[in-house]
């Protein structure tokens, strides 16, 4: 399925650079497919993750109701049928975190086949950096969102990261990875 943000991404290279490319395939419980697909409505197959951070330089993270205790991971969601980026990550910011954003770089882009037995899935996500310009962190989606915390670097590859890999769930695995590369992008300044 094509996913209308691949065509908006010149425009965004524009504004927001040129982001490294990573292809990524995860194979996923035929749950976690379904969950996929529904996700899919109005011909999405996109997220777009942002790694915000706060003035003291932490990361602002997010827990949904089904997380294992200490599992968290990057605010990420859908941009609307025709909705700029700009609207829609500042959208999915805000009810996931309660804070105001201004974006940053684009810096990650990743084409992703999910896989299960019997069928394939691609996805598109989106990475951008962005920086808090107001609001106070809380979930604003109570019945998405069940924490949000401020956290470092370190406690995102390190304790975060290893509750999401003890957890077992593939796309916690998927979640791992595009974080590992995100912040490797990060230390490297890497262009795409």
């Amino acid at each position: 399925m094509p996913d209308w943000t691949l065509a908006a991404a010149g425009h965004w290279e524009r504004t927001y650079g040129r982001p490294a490319v990573l292809y990524l395939a995860q194979t996923v419980r035929p749950a976690e497919a379904t969950m996929i697909r529904a996700s899919q409505r109005h011909g999405r197959a996109h997220d777009i993750t942002l790694l915000i951070r706060g003035p003291d330089g932490r990361l602002a993270v997010i827990a949904k109701h089904s997380y294992p205790p200490g599992a968290f991971r990057a605010p990420s969601g859908g941009l609307r049928p025709d909705e700029p980026l700009e609207v829609g990550a500042l959208r999915e910011a805000y009810e996931e975190t309660g804070l105001a954003i201004q974006l940053g770089r684009y810096l990650l882009r990743v084409l992703a086949l999910f896989t299960t037995e019997r069928d394939t899935i691609p996805w598109l996500t989106h990475v951008f950096t962005a920086r808090v310009v107001g609001g106070q962190l809380a979930s604003h989606d109570p019945q998405e969102i069940r924490d949000v915390a401020w956290v470092t670097l370190a406690d995102l590859q390190g304790p975060i990261r290893r509750a999401l890999l003890a957890d077992g769930r593939p796309l916690f695995r998927y979640r791992v990875r595009l974080t590992d590369e995100a912040v490797a992008c990060l230390a490297r300044n890497c262009p795409g």
